[in-house]
């Protein structure tokens, strides 16, 4: 009796734990970028990561004191695909404007609002994604 109980625990405990791991990964838009603080950059894409959990894309921006990498966030790639996007959507060596917010803590870190393209088509979007 007394150790089916202790196995039944140890299982539980076990369970519990499986249950709250994904949820204390996750981190929330808030506590990584201010939404009170809008970025518009332009910029050259120079290396695209579109996995899971949020894509990721690096830009070149120029500008007075030089050019800096830009590191861009953005959502997964389940919303971006249901919104219309496609791994083919940023392309090395296209220029890019992205409207986004910056992180509040990270230089050269944004999250992406939207993409567009050097003509004014929007590449990816947000439009329906929780940030």
């Amino acid at each position: 009796m007394t150790l089916r109980w202790i196995r039944q625990c140890v299982y539980g405990f076990g369970l519990i734990l499986l249950m709250v791991s994904p949820t204390l990964a996750h981190h929330s838009f808030a506590a990584e970028y201010d939404a009170n603080k809008p970025v518009t950059l332009k910029g050259v894409i120079a290396k695209v990561e579109w996995t899971n959990p949020h894509i990721r894309f690096y830009i070149d921006v120029k500008g007075p004191g030089g050019s800096a990498r830009w590191e861009i966030s953005g959502p997964s790639v389940n919303a971006l695909v249901r919104n219309g996007g496609k791994r083919e959507s940023l392309k090395i060596s296209e220029t890019v404007t992205v409207e986004g917010f910056l992180a509040r803590n990270v230089k050269n870190l944004a999250n992406m609002k939207i993409v567009k393209s050097q003509d004014g088509k929007i590449l990816l979007d947000r439009i329906g994604d929780q940030q």
